[in-house]
């Protein structure tokens, strides 16, 4: 009798692998590294979020909550936007609750690209992305940043432009690079994007992570917002990035294409989760703070680098410090973060990861949203490089 036979499908994502972020976290528990590879906080939330949360569940908040999120959410959302944005979206038409920013992207991909669409990134670029446009039907279309400075190139975002173009996704504050558009850039984007049908995906889960100064919002501008899906995570912001629960913003006749995909692709989330979060979130203090929080980690890190053969590159804002490895190794960034972690014990994510066809500038990225005695062991072992 033969075996019985496991039929395989051709692969919607065959140039797909286990993820960098994936491969390093391993690594680092395999060799005892002190992991600030993958983009986490190791210390806890506020308690008074858990207690929100379990007043919650305990209240009875365990049932299905409405399709596009519970209403107290929204609305605590629309004047959180608007006080921070001077934008004011409805909340029972254009906020949407999400199983995280990562589900809204993909989300609001399938809703609006079709077969034969192009969507432009913005190397180097959250893993996500390019897989999303594909599953969604559509042609990525890689434009990279500036090397080095990590800037927008708008001359060459200008020539991806086409007919094929449906969309645009822009990430500021930037996760790898730890940069943040300025005011100047956003209207460069708007006025470049005004004489097209390009929709924006504006990720801006690191909104409270801008140190210096403003973040400046697809919201904040009349003809960006107008166009565009506004992408924020609870759990980047209340350091709980195991929740995955996030919101997307956009216009009403965009969400209501949105919430068609939503609906049938996740239809609502965790309840409890969202009463904790709207009762918490009435008081402005925890994301206000965030900015000084991770500002004060940025500045121990750095100082404690600055002895080091690593070469800062700036960090406007996330929780990521980006360093040039010129001075002290001429292997490439992939290999580098092998021997770091096996030779040295510090977990990092090469940059290369972020680009897909791994363009190698001997720039690495290490995650500093670790507690003060985590980011000290690192620090130890990288000033011995």
């Amino acid at each position: 009798m033969s075996a019985p036979r496991t039929p395989v499908p051709p692969s919607r994502l065959p140039a797909v692998g286990t993820t960098i972020f994936t491969v390093m976290s391993a690594l680092a528990t395999e060799t005892g590294a002190v992991n600030l590879g993958q983009g986490f906080p190791d210390f806890h939330c506020d308690p008074a979020l858990l207690d929100a949360v379990d007043r919650a569940m305990r209240g009875g908040a365990n049932q299905y909550a409405p399709m596009a999120g519970l209403a107290s959410l929204r609305e605590v959302m629309a004047a959180k936007i608007e006080a921070e944005h001077g934008r004011r979206y409805d909340p029972n038409t254009e906020i949407t609750i999400t199983a995280g920013a990562t589900q809204a992207i993909l989300t609001a991909l399938i809703a609006v690209v079709q077969p034969g669409d192009e969507v432009i990134v913005l190397e180097p670029c959250y893993d996500s992305y390019v897989p999303g446009i594909v599953m969604a039907g559509g042609t990525p279309v890689r434009v990279p940043l500036v090397p080095g400075s990590f800037r927008p190139d708008f001359g060459r975002i200008a020539a991806a432009l086409s007919p094929r173009t449906r969309a645009i996704i822009v990430n500021s504050p930037h996760n790898p690079s730890a940069t943040v558009w300025t005011r100047e850039e956003m209207l460069q984007l708007q006025a470049l994007l005004a004489p097209t049908e390009a929709i924006v995906i504006s990720d801006e889960v690191y909104e409270h992570m801008a140190f210096d100064g403003a973040h400046e919002s697809a919201s904040r501008f009349e003809e960006l917002a107008a166009r565009s899906f506004v992408v924020s995570s609870f759990g980047k912001t209340l350091h709980v990035t195991g929740w995955k629960v996030g919101t997307v913003v956009a216009p009403a006749a965009l969400m209501a294409e949105f919430r068609k995909v939503h609906q049938f692709n996740v239809f609502s989330v965790n309840t409890p989760m969202q009463q904790g979060l709207a009762d918490y979130l009435k008081d402005p203090a925890p994301y206000r703070g965030l900015p000084a929080f991770y500002r004060q980690k940025r500045e121990f890190f750095r100082a404690g680098l600055a002895g080091s053969r690593l070469r800062l590159l700036p960090c406007e804002g996330t929780y990521f410090q980006c360093v040039d490895i010129s001075a002290v190794s001429d292997l490439s960034e992939a290999d580098f973060c092998q021997w770091l972690a096996r030779t040295h014990g510090v977990a990092a994510i090469p940059m290369s990861a972020f680009y897909g066809d791994g363009f190698d500038q001997h720039v690495v990225r290490f995650c500093f949203a670790k507690k003060e005695e985590t980011l000290s062991a690192a620090l130890e072992r990288l000033q011995r490089l």
